[in-house]
């Protein structure tokens, strides 16, 4: 019997909290980086969920998408 390797849910980023901002003008800002971390979470998250279904005989997770969520 083989077993499958270990495919862990993603973790989202930890948001920085509003005094990590220096409100100096930074560029990237604190928040940009952390958009940029949200962006790939997602992107991770997603292939995650795929791979999920996969396993599952091509079951939808019924999760939508960052984007379908705020249309």
């Amino acid at each position: 019997m083989t077993s499958a390797a270990p495919d862990p849910k993603p973790l989202p980023p930890a948001p920085p909290a509003p005094e990590d901002c220096c409100r100096s003008g930074c560029n990237p800002c604190v928040f940009d980086l952390y958009e940029a971390e949200l962006r790939q979470y997602e992107r991770e998250l997603a292939a995650w969920e795929a791979r999920q279904g996969d396993a599952t005989n091509g079951r939808k997770t019924g999760r939508k998408s960052r984007r379908e969520r705020l249309s």
